[in-house]
């Protein structure tokens, strides 16, 4: 079923401009940043998580 403007109760707004506007190609990384990425991406997913690990008997019982 479609609907009219006349069918609305208040008007539709118009689409925000970051909807519509088209974006320029972002850059390339480089190599050292693709390289730093790489290497807090390994670390990152050997270390245990912060959220995950327990500092105190107290925080077990929680």
């Amino acid at each position: 079923m479609s609907t009219s403007t006349h069918d609305r109760a208040y008007p539709e707004p118009a689409a925000h401009p970051n909807w519509t506007t088209r974006r320029t190609a972002t850059r390339p990384l480089t190599p050292a940043q693709q390289q730093r990425n790489r290497e807090a991406l390994l670390l990152a997913q050997h270390k245990p998580s912060p959220r995950r690990t327990r500092k105190n008997s107290t925080e077990a019982a929680r």
